[in-house]
């Protein structure tokens, strides 16, 4: 499956480079615009996303997506994403959540069906607003890289203003995500491994490794900002902003966590790209034991993100 995967992206790769652009550029990594694509337009991207740095251990995760959206209406737009993982971890066991190292190449880890719809065009009204739903099924943890069933719908919000002779572009995003979700269970070599770990991080001879297995239900909200600004012919240069909070069933407030970085965007006459760097910045509520890094959430995050965007209009 991961050779296949890996072909997968590669054709597209290959094939989006011979494709002309368009509009409905992504010019920030994460905070999304209001635009949709024209009536029978089509776009495809890829995007890449290097996670790493738990504060202990080895840990970096590479998370791939191949996107292909179309515009059904001049105002709806609908897309379908695959999605891919890679992950490098050692040295750290975190109890519930990661039980040991893991190593593997990419694989095939969910896909997700998304729509678009736009009220209000930042080009054409006093600023733009935009609705986005889209329903997710995965089968890999983004964290452990372990087996894990998830369902999951978001429901998102994208302001955009441009000032400055449309120079300037501003944009506010604001998500609501459930999530239900289930995990495989552990076997026997891997929870007793995880078992001894507990035990001398505790200092407990008679600790034991959590790893639930019962369904999980989570909900998620967002809110995100950034700017854009045109300093010369097709070259942006952003800054963006996102915070994170996620409530559990049985913990309530589970996390919470904020990042910030630059972005630099370039949009061509038959593709446009995007580099974003992504640093946690603050935050909170569960931390593994021992953790040095008392005021950022590293048990769902990591220190430090990259994600680069690839696209094509056509």
């Amino acid at each position: 499956m991961a050779i296949k995967f890996t072909a997968s992206l590669a054709v597209l790769a290959a094939t989006l480079i011979a494709l002309p652009a368009e509009a409905d550029e992504n010019l920030l990594g994460y905070v999304a615009g209001a635009e949709t694509l024209p009536q029978g337009a089509s776009d495809a991207y890829l995007t890449t996303t290097r996670r790493w740095d738990k504060g202990r251990g080895d840990y970096t995760a590479h998370d791939y997506s191949a996107e292909y959206e179309y515009g059904l209406t001049h105002r709806l737009t609908g897309g379908i994403e695959l999605k891919g993982r890679s992950i490098d971890a050692s040295g750290l066991v975190i109890d519930g959540y990661m039980p040991g190292a893991e190593n593997y190449g990419i694989k095939a880890s969910g896909v997700e069906a998304k729509l678009k719809y736009n009220f209000l065009s930042p080009a054409k009204d006093e600023f733009g607003l935009s609705t986005t739903f889209s329903l997710q099924q995965s089968w890999l943890d983004p964290h452990s890289g372990k087996d894990k069933d998830v369902t999951k719908f978001e429901l998102g919000l994208q302001l955009q203003k441009l000032v400055l002779e449309d120079q300037l572009s501003l944009m506010l995003n604001a998500g609501l995500g459930g999530t239900y979700a289930k995990r495989a269970p552990l076997d026997a070599a891997t929870q007793a491994s995880a078992d001894a770990a507990m035990q001398t991080l505790t200092g407990d001879p008679s600790a034991n490794f959590e790893w639930p297995t019962e369904p999980e239900m989570e909900i998620e909200f967002k809110l995100g900002g950034g700017a854009a600004y045109r300093f010369a012919p097709n070259w942006y240069v952003g800054a963006e902003a996102l915070y994170e909070t996620e409530f559990e069933t049985e913990v309530g407030q589970e996390r919470w966590s904020v990042f910030a970085g630059p972005s630099i965007h370039y949009g061509g006459q038959k593709w446009w790209a995007t580099l974003t760097w992504f640093e946690q910045l603050a935050g909170g509520k569960e931390q593994y034991i021992n953790q040095a890094d008392d005021d950022l959430h590293l048990i769902e995050k990591t220190k430090h993100e990259l994600r680069f965007k690839l696209g094509y209009n056509f």
